[in-house]
């Protein structure tokens, strides 16, 4: 590997920062969305169960609050139960926005980097180009540096389009992810205001 660097020139140490950085925010994202953390199976079945039983407290909204994103869509919603049916709403879009927002984090990041990876090669292609120009001279070609020229081009594309492809897998998996995560949030905060406003038995 070692070697492969030292043929690759200093063009791609930018990349191995931003092979660095991609594999952390993969794995970050891939332990933040997890379904079970997200959405939790469940939660509006036993948060249902307990606002019948106890109403609702203030410990039981803090809780839940703290305990996954959906809990603090639905948790909005128990701040205003005493409030119509459009404030609930309301309030519940607001945290929904918030919830979204945090769930996207890290993703314009990773996005960025699938975009820029190719371009940050092909710098080391030009890179590797030039070098490749420079060792032309009127007695003739120098072998070693064609050659060296010849692996900062190849080497730098090669490694720019091996970040590239996963981090766009990635990123549009996780965007996809995240979008049916919003979806389900909204489809059980609005069963939740139906219930609390007795237009829904569960």
């Amino acid at each position: 590997m070692f070697s492969i660097v030292q043929a690759a020139g200093w063009p791609i140490w930018p990349l191995l920062l931003a092979s660095i950085i991609t594999v952390a925010l993969i794995l970050e994202r891939l332990v933040a969305l997890r379904r079970s953390k997200v959405v939790p199976p469940g939660l509006l079945q036993r948060v249902v169960t307990e606002y019948r039983q106890n109403g609702v407290t203030a410990a039981m909204v803090g809780d839940l609050e703290a305990h996954s994103p959906l809990g603090r869509v639905l948790g909005a919603g128990l701040r205003n139960v005493g409030s119509s049916r459009e404030i609930m709403k309301e309030a519940i879009e607001e945290a929904g926005g918030v919830v979204s927002h945090n769930l996207e984090r890290y993703l314009t990041t990773l996005g960025t980097i699938a975009s820029i990876s190719p371009l940050m090669g092909l710098f080391g292609t030009v890179v590797g180009m030039i070098e490749i120009f420079g060792s032309q001279a009127p007695s003739g070609s120098n072998p070693i540096q064609l050659a060296h020229g010849i692996s900062v081009a190849l080497y730098n594309t090669g490694f720019g389009l091996l970040i590239a492809i996963p981090s766009m897998i990635f990123w549009r998996h996780f965007r996809a992810l995240v979008d049916s995560f919003v979806v389900e949030m909204q489809q059980q905060a609005v069963r939740l205001v139906e219930v609390l406003h007795g237009q829904r038995n569960s």
